[in-house]
Parts: structure tokens; C-alpha cells; sequence
């Protein structure tokens, strides 16, 4: 799990998605109440699977270095509550963070949206850093919403997955629709997806697209 986030830090400065030291994937240890998260202010051209740090459930340091990431009690909250999620990022990518400003919901405008989140983006309350209250915020807003993504106002992007890889998609084609439909709304306003075509796009490609096992 070590080289598996360290790795997935190298993806969200590919895609665009952080800016300096800004920004953090964590990845839950299987079967174990641990979790591998950044270290703090440590740059990512400088990140490796040795200074990865490893933290309980509490958001505790249980190995490593390195001071564990600013976000981490965030982390361990969403960790504790919703033991389905196995990786979690957070970002200011530029777009999704300006609709996370304007303390706006994404509208469910393009297929890719229906696909990968099953209808908007929701907004998350405002919330500091230092103690779980982002943490909280954010499995508020995602128990029972079929988004892994979440715009915490005036912030940035969670998102959540079944692993940390599935997290990084999310954090990625959350940004990439965020620019799509800001666009969109320069030209016009954008026209809706219908909830029953929502609904069959989110079954198509959550069941359907792409290799499957042999049953």
C-alpha cells in the first residue's frame, strides 16, 4: 500500500489536479485498522514508498518519519465511518474547487457525470482543518449519495472509492467535468439528464462497461 499511494501522487500531478504540496491520497491497509496517507509539506517529486506514512484509524501516527498530512484526522473520520472505502483523495484542482467556492452543486448535464457519479456533484459544508470536522462534512454529504466526490465549500475536492486508484479517478473526472460544464454555462445554460436516464447510464457503466470476469 505504500508504493501504491506514492504512486497515485505521481497521477494527480499528471492530471493537473495539485499544485505544490497542496493535496493528499491515503489508501486503507487490507485488513488491517491502518491507513497510508502523505506526509506533510513534503513535495511530490520528493515522495517515495519509504516516506509514506501509516496511521490507525484515530488519524494516530503508527509509522513512519515523517509528520503525517494536515488532512489526516479527515481521513481516518471517513475511514472509521464508511469501512466500504478504501482510498480517499483530496485536491484544490482549479475548476472543481471554483464551483466548491461558489458553494455551487455540479448539475448532471454530460453523460460521463450520470457514468462515473449517478447525477450532480454535491457541496459539502464549510469546514476547518485541524480536527475531524472535514471528515464528518464529507460522509454527511456522501452516506447515501451515489457522488465519490464531494465539493467542500470554500475548500476543494474529496472523493472516495473502493481502493485509492478508484479514488483518483473519481478526483480526475471530478475535475474534468467541472470544466466541461463551466464552459458550457459560457455559452448558455446547460440542458439536464433526465433521473431515468441517469439512473440507466450510472447501471450501464457501473455493471456493465468494460472487462468483466467470466462468471
Amino acid at each position: 500500500m505504500r508504493a501504491t499511494v506514492a504512486g497515485l501522487h505521481a497521477e494527480v500531478v499528471h492530471y493537473g489536479l495539485v499544485v505544490w504540496t497542496a493535496g493528499n491520497v491515503s489508501g486503507r491497509v487490507p485488513g488491517e485498522e491502518l491507513f497510508v496517507i502523505k506526509p506533510s509539506g513534503v513535495s511530490y517529486d520528493e515522495l517515495t514508498p519509504e516516506n509514506m506514512v501509516v496511521c490507525d484509524l484515530d488519524g494516530n501516527l503508527v509509522e513512519g518519519a515523517h509528520a503525517p498530512s494536515s488532512d489526516t484526522a479527515a481521513h481516518a473520520y471517513v475511514y472509521r465511518e464508511m469501512p466500504e472505502v478504501g482510498g480517499v483523495v483530496h485536491t484544490h484542482s482549479t475548476y472543481a474547487s471554483a464551483w466548491a467556492a461558489r458553494g455551487e452543486p455540479i448539475p448532471c448535464v454530460l453523460t460521463a457525470m450520470a457514468d462515473e457519479f449517478g447525477g450532480e456533484i454535491p457541496v459539502g459544508p464549510f469546514a476547518l482543518i485541524g480536527d475531524d470536522s472535514i471528515g464528518q462534512g464529507v460522509v454527511e454529504t456522501l452516506k447515501g449519495h451515489r457522488s465519490p466526490a464531494v465539493l467542500m465549500q470554500n475548500h476543494g475536492v474529496f472523493t472516495i472509492g473502493k481502493d485509492p486508484k478508484a479514488a483518483v479517478k473519481a478526483a480526475v473526472m471530478c475535475e474534468d467535468v467541472a470544466r466541461t460544464v463551466h464552459v458550457s454555462r459560457q455559452l448558455g445554460t446547460p440542458l439536464p439528464i433526465g433521473p431515468a436516464h441517469i439512473d440507466r447510464l450510472y447501471d450501464r457503466y457501473q455493471n456493465v462497461y468494460g472487462q468483466r470476469s467470466p462468471r
